[in-house]
């Protein structure tokens, strides 16, 4: 759905665009428009005094309903009930039109507002699996902002999980091309935004209470436990849907600040966005339309180009399915035009510069925009493992039979039972001191393997509404460039 920052501020920018304000070629202001008035020996104080004199413009600052504000916890949350507190800290800036409103970093409470039964098929599935403690899903929602300044405001939002890895870019490998002066100036202007983006993603991490290494090494241990309790891990991210729109007031602007809107974006601008249209390789097809929101401003030599809430829109070039044997999807998107809000669209060159993909996506940006899912090595290892163990519980043992079982076999009985049941297989291997037990345990764990990681379907590339995005802007000299135009 295409948002507007609001009807107020959509109705000041059609009365710039329909009384002349609308952006010429170049970035600099130019001279607002005046009454019609054939003295054309007018002076340039008078002129001056004129524009001295025009009315500031009130624009509303505020947040719309449906906008998503990105929370990552900042502690570890074991659930218990519903109810219990939760504390978390912004990652993503939140604009209305130029003016940042909630800063990264700004702290956010809530608290647990559902935790879902399991299903008695999942829990019997789970319980074959040796895991009597299956995961339920829990439900949070964020209903207050403390401000930098002590101020508390109020929220009602809806949350949902997000990715919660950083912003991926393309490889440097397949940057290092040769590039004319202009292409440099513009590598050089992303490559500054991409430094920043990991510095403030950085800085951020910084205050989220992560544990320690030997303290995740206790949960992943506990984990495997028949019977366990369910953590939510610091640094879990979410998107809190406002349900009510923010107001923090107005802000005013001189009608000279407007006239640069909707210009052409020079080359190397970048601007960040979020993903209004879901996209999977699966059933996304070649001409699908797709848009975005900037939500940052895109200001350029004290000039605003492009506000809060600009439109960008594209279309879906390439899509490849996942399939079997392994094989993952694939996807490329273009974006091709931008328009301010309730404004005039204009053709422009873009490039996808990153996206935000959660832990494990395995997620490859290609030069162009286009994206695929790559399978990690380890599934070699992995797989190559669970083989060997199943293979080391049928061959005979040369001390079996002396007397009890030996430390190979209790061992290998242990290891073949981890392979194919986790903590429950564990224990019965070594229990029941029978290689006939665990080698059926080890061999039903090495066909997992091998069935999930190499005859399996592979994985399609998913792209989440909400999803941010850097965008890069601007034509670049040298001729047509992947779009076209």
């Amino acid at each position: 759905m295409r948002r507007i920052v609001s009807r107020n501020t959509a109705a000041i920018l059609t009365v710039c665009f329909c009384s002349g304000w609308s952006a010429g070629q170049t970035l600099k202001p130019r001279p607002v428009s005046g009454t019609e008035d054939n003295d054309s020996s007018r002076s340039s104080r008078g002129t001056a005094a004129e524009s001295a004199a025009s009315p500031l413009v009130m624009v509303p600052m505020s947040v719309e309903a449906g906008t998503p504000i990105k929370v990552a916890l900042d502690s570890e949350v074991r659930v218990r009930q519903v109810g219990q507190p939760i504390h978390g800290k912004t990652t993503e800036p939140v604009y209305a039109f130029d003016k940042l409103l909630i800063p990264v970093g700004t702290a956010v409470n809530g608290k647990v507002s559902a935790i879902d039964a399991v299903p008695k098929k999942v829990r019997t599935l789970d319980a074959t699996d040796g895991n009597f403690s299956p995961h339920r899903n829990v439900h949070v929602q964020f209903d207050e902002l403390v401000m930098a300044d002590g101020r508390h405001v109020a929220l009602q939002t809806v949350a949902s999980p997000a990715p919660d890895g950083v912003l991926k870019f393309v490889s440097a490998n397949e940057t290092e091309k040769k590039k004319n002066k202009v292409e440099e100036a513009a590598s050089g202007k992303i490559g500054a935004t991409k430094q920043a983006i990991r510095q403030q993603w950085s800085d951020l991490q910084k205050q989220i209470h992560e544990p320690g290494k030997m303290h995740k090494l206790k949960r992943m241990a506990l984990a495997e436990l028949p019977v366990h309790p369910q953590y939510i891990d610091a640094g879990t991210s979410f998107n809190a849907h406002l349900q009510q729109p923010l107001d923090f007031g107005t802000e005013a602007v001189t009608p000279e600040a407007l006239i640069n809107i909707g210009a052409p974006p020079p080359t190397g601008s970048v601007v960040h966005a979020r993903l209004v249209t879901p996209l999977n390789s699966s059933t996304a097809k070649k001409g699908d339309p797709v848009e975005a929101l900037i939500t940052e401003p895109l200001v350029v030599s004290d000039h605003l180009i492009l506000p809060e809430g600009s439109v960008i829109k594209g279309s879906v070039m390439q899509a490849q399915p996942a399939r079997r044997l392994g094989r993952n999807g694939q996807l490329r998107i273009l974006f091709h035009q931008v328009a301010p809000p309730n404004g005039v669209e204009q053709k422009v060159e873009t490039s996808l510069e990153g996206v935000a993909v959660a832990k494990g996506e395995n997620l490859k940006l290609d030069a162009e925009g286009g994206a695929q899912v790559t399978t990690p090595r380890t599934r070699y290892l992995t797989t190559g493992i669970q083989v060997m163990l199943a293979a080391s519980q049928a061959s005979p043992d040369r001390d079996a039979g002396r007397g009890g079982a030996s430390m190979g076999e209790a061992g290998g009985g242990a290891a073949s039972g981890a392979s194919g049941f986790h903590f429950v297989g564990m224990i019965v291997g070594i229990a029941a001191h029978s290689r006939v037990v665990s080698a059926g345990f080890g061999s039903y764990g090495a066909a997992m393997s091998i069935y999930s990681h190499f005859l399996a379907r592979g994985r399609d590339v998913v792209y989440p509404k909400d999803m941010a995005m850097v965008i890069g802007l601007g034509t670049r000299e040298g001729g047509k460039g992947a779009s076209g135009f």
